[in-house]
């Protein structure tokens, strides 16, 4: 009996390392998964910093009596740099051009892509996927590429220096992205319920403006909010496009500040800077609704 018992003792001494080390083999794996957390949120602070300094520079530098082209705490604070740049000549007539160039063209996009990206969600043929393959062709070609044909066109139907002429350019450059996104928010929404408005007597058109557009209002939304930012922001474009200096937008006059022999006025520049971002966040905080809401189909279909 003493024996059996020190035997069992024995056994179970040399047992006892065994939760140990499935205590360290459990341990390691969330060691591993600490060290990737780290290292992903020490890239993620690069990538905050990449961002934030160049915003630093801009708010910080619009202040600062004597800003240059170090982000630093400004020695004072002042407005001259705003009261410099708020002029009809410098800011309000240009950004009125932008507005009224960025915004026609917009509307014009996303109502086109609707009307194209409609029979591509809801009708099948061989000729779709050639079609959607083409679109995805011309999203990639270079604007540089293609501005030279174009300018020849326009001079040859007398559209340079109109603002409609870079309207429809601004709409045509920005139409084979806005028709892929619409389509793909599109087959979100389900055809049933076309269908049963079909029923009762509508027609596609009527289907379209109705239904589909309503519930896919997320998705407009982030056409619309896309086609506005790549038009804003474009230089290159108007600057061929647009002859008359009146009718230059923001994006064209802030290259004023950068005059000749390598001097720029960085305090201006980022007050200007900050006056032509501010009709770009007041469209996404005006919408932002609609781009954080998802698609109200939830029992659309059911009965």
């Amino acid at each position: 009996m003493v024996s059996a018992s020190a035997s069992r003792r024995a056994s179970a001494s040399r047992r006892a390392p065994a939760p140990r080390r499935a205590t360290a083999a459990r341990r390691a794996p969330a060691a591993r998964r600490d060290r990737r957390r780290l290292a992903a949120d020490a890239g993620l602070l690069v990538a905050a910093a990449a961002f934030v300094l160049p915003l630093a520079w801009v708010v910080l530098s619009a202040l600062d009596p004597h800003a240059s082209l170090r982000v630093k705490v400004p020695d004072g604070v002042t407005l001259e740099h705003f009261d410099a740049v708020l002029t009809p000549e410098i800011t309000f007539t240009p950004l009125l051009n932008s507005l009224m160039l960025c915004g026609g063209a917009t509307l014009l996009t996303v109502v086109c892509a609707a009307l194209a990206a409609y029979p591509l969600s809801r009708f099948r043929s061989r000729l779709n996927r050639p079609f959607l393959l083409t679109i995805l062709f011309a999203t990639s070609l270079p604007i540089t590429a293609i501005m030279v044909p174009v300018y020849a066109l326009f001079v040859r139907v007398d559209l340079i220096d109109t603002m409609q002429g870079t309207i429809f350019f601004f709409a045509a450059s920005q139409l084979p992205f806005a028709i892929w996104l619409m389509k793909n928010f599109m087959d979100g929404v389900p055809k049933e319920l076309e269908e049963a408005a079909w029923t009762d007597g509508a027609s596609s058109f009527q289907s379209l403006l109705r239904i589909v557009l309503p519930l896919m209002g997320p998705g407009v939304a982030v056409v619309t909010v896309f086609s506005f930012v790549m038009m804003w922001g474009n230089f290159f474009v108007p600057f061929m496009l647009l002859l008359s200096p009146d009718q230059m937008p923001a994006s064209v006059s802030i290259n004023d500040f950068f005059g000749n022999r390598g001097m720029v006025a960085y305090g201006q520049l980022a007050a200007f800077s900050i006056v032509y971002s501010t009709p770009v966040v007041l469209l996404y905080v005006l919408i932002s609704r609609r781009l954080g809401g998802g698609f109200a189909l939830g029992g659309a279909v059911k009965g």
